[in-house]
């Protein structure tokens, strides 16, 4: 390898690392994280996620709380994403869904998409019922399986991907004490039965159920979920509120689709 080649794969692994621990800020919304939990979740020596966290700041990519300490994700970040505010139809096309899941279950729903080894919370619309469960905000960020939206989007994937993602994300995954291997498991489950279903939610007291959101070519490119009390989402009502959703959720599918087919005939 010559010296150039060197410097090049140096500069890469600065991106990539720099890039790892951006992400793992954003899984801290409002909160934050600290510096300790950026090092263990993304493998990262203290000494070297420390270093990545200063220039992050200097150029406003994060910021530090100066009263807790924890960083978050900072304004420069916000105002790039601005220059694709386009970059998401998805959500325009499925919100009068998501509305009507939670004005006719009641619940809140919810869609995530993947990005990379995680998924992210788009979209939430609170339900009818006065007892609301908010277990994520949007623009909430976890590896992609954990969650039943993260379940069935990693459950789309070929196996050998799905493997591939669940190493990558080990470090965060054993942070959140969530085995590898059961989680691979519980993805061959969700596929065989076309949702994912957690009878114990993100809130203590809750249920969630999610379904994948398909186009019409078969790929998944969101999953689409209920949060609930668990007295609400008995496991004998759990097939009828799948068939509800799956009903919704194709929906949505065809209508990307039938966008993604005209944009390609206009280019």
């Amino acid at each position: 390898m010559t010296e150039r080649d060197a410097s090049q794969t140096v500069g890469a692994q600065s991106v990539r690392r720099a890039l790892a621990v951006l992400r793992i800020v954003a899984t801290g919304q409002e909160r934050g994280v600290r510096l300790t939990d950026v090092a263990s979740h993304s493998d990262l020596s203290r000494p070297t996620a420390h270093r990545i966290l200063r220039v992050l700041v200097e150029e406003g990519a994060v910021e530090q709380d100066p009263a807790t300490r924890r960083y978050l994700i900072g304004g420069e970040v916000s105002l790039l994403g601005l220059a694709r505010s386009s970059r998401f139809p998805l959500r325009a096309i499925a919100e009068p869904h998501l509305r009507h899941l939670s004005e006719v279950l009641g619940d809140t729903a919810f869609l995530t998409i993947r990005n990379g080894a995680d998924s992210v919370c788009i979209d939430r619309r609170p339900g009818s019922f006065p007892v609301k469960v908010l277990s994520i905000e949007v623009g909430a960020r976890r590896p992609l399986g954990v969650g039943v939206s993260g379940l069935v989007l990693l459950a789309s994937l070929p196996v050998d991907e799905m493997a591939d993602i669940v190493r990558r994300n080990r470090p965060r995954l054993k942070a959140l004490h969530i085995d590898p291997g059961t989680l691979i498991a519980q993805a061959g489950l969700t596929r065989a039965r076309g949702y994912a279903y957690a009878p114990v939610g993100v809130v203590q007291g809750s249920r969630a159920v999610a379904v994948p959101v398909r186009l019409t070519d078969g790929r998944t490119v969101a999953g689409l979920a209920i949060a609930t009390i668990t007295e609400r989402l008995p496991d004998a009502r759990v097939a009828a509120v799948v068939a509800t959703m799956q009903e919704r959720a194709a929906l949505i599918g065809t209508q990307a689709a039938e966008l993604a087919r005209r944009k390609s005939s206009r280019s």
